[in-house]
Order: C-alpha cells, then structure tokens, then sequence
C-alpha cells in the first residue's frame, strides 16, 4: 500500500484440506475483502487529509499532509487469487507460469521490457559470484567501496565508477537480487548481497504478540 504501482498476487494455500465448493467460497470472500480494505483506506487517507487541510494551522501539518497525499497516489493492482495445494508439483508450477504471465504483462510492468546496458548483466553476474564466494558471510554485508572495488577486479568492469554502480544498484534493489537502503543515511554505504537474511532476521525480530513472550519469560 505504500509502494507506488505495486501490483499485488494474493495466493491461497491449504486448498487440499478445502473442498471445491469452499475454495470458490473462500476465494470470493477473500476478494472481497481486499477490496472492502482497499475502499476503506481510500476513505481513510480523504478523512485524514481533510482534517488537515480544515485545521486552525494548516501550515504546521504540511510534511503529514504532504506524505498522505504521496500515500493516495499510490496505485494498487490486485490480481485475481491463485489458490494452491502447496503438496502438489503441479500446482506449484501452475503457480509459477501465472507469475511469469502477469510479469510479462507490459501494462503491469512496463520495465520488464526496458533494454539495459550489457554492463548491468555484468555487475549482476559479478555480484552473484561475489555473493556466493567462501569469503563473504552469511548475512551477505557489504561496504559499497569494497563492493566497487572487488567488481572492479572482474576483467569486464575495471572501469566502473561508483556513480554507474549506484544507478546499477537501484536497478538490482528494485528487482530484489540486493537491497541498498540509499536513503538511509547510517545505511546507504551497505549493500545487503543476500536479501533472504535481512527476512530470517525481521522474522525473529518483528513478532506477533513479541512484548507478551518477552514478558511470559521469568
């Protein structure tokens, strides 16, 4: 909801523990909620922008005003379900030919179809390498100046600036092979080669009732 353009697959699972009747129920009662959810963030968003543009001081709530307004502009496509039998090797690849078909959807994703640089494949292959090399730890941290620095090393890249691999960077983070925080000022010399650790991490971290297990522990 706060990503701009995002396009959302809701996938259902368990379906064999669903009789055919209850998964076509549960599929539309699904729907169904997501677009009673999205309509009532839609109203949300109008009432809470409302209440500031009517205020005594408008002028002192500009930078709220300003991110609700960034909030509303935010387009949100949602594609039908896909449910699943996650025990079934058909059902999984049904489920991957219906994600490979949405993403070759030009009007869902129109970059798919930008034409890049060879020196983008380049780092991407380089960086890969680097990622599953012995040297690199299990949480996949890197310094953006010793990243630039191994890359430079590969015999195609020895002449990449870092400016270049920041803009390449962007491309890979936006894809998801790394995640760069660039706008995080403590974060934005890191570059996390391995994104499967930053989830393992918030998984343990980022609980459902985490205070109350805290608290159960003497």
């Amino acid at each position: 909801m706060r990503v701009p353009n995002s396009v959302v697959l809701p996938v259902g699972t368990h379906v064999d523990c669903c009789q055919e009747q209850e998964v076509a129920e549960k599929t539309h009662d699904i729907m169904a909620r997501i677009t009673a959810m999205l309509a009532e963030r839609k109203s949300n968003l109008a009432h809470f922008i409302n209440n500031l543009e009517g205020s005594e001081e408008p002028k002192f709530y500009v930078d709220q005003w300003e991110r609700l307004k960034e909030m509303e502009s935010c387009t949100l496509t949602i594609l039908n379900l896909v449910a699943v039998n996650c025990t079934d090797h058909c059902d999984i690849k049904k489920l991957e030919a219906t994600i490979l078909e949405h993403v070759k959807n030009e009007e869902l994703f129109p970059e798919v179809f930008r034409v890049l640089p060879p020196v983008y494949r380049q780092v991407e292959a380089a960086i890969l390498d680097i990622a599953r090399s012995e040297e690199v730890a299990d949480h996949g941290m890197m310094d953006l100046q010793y990243l630039l620095s191994k890359l430079s090393q590969h015999k195609h890249l020895a002449g990449l600036g870092r400016e270049l691999l920041q803009d390449i960077l962007r491309y890979l983070h936006h894809i998801g092979l790394v995640v760069w925080y660039e706008e995080i000022k403590h974060l934005e010399s890191t570059v996390f080669l391995q994104p499967t650790f930053l989830i393992t991490m918030f998984k343990l971290l980022v609980r459902y009732r985490l205070v109350q297990q805290l608290e159960s522990i003497s």
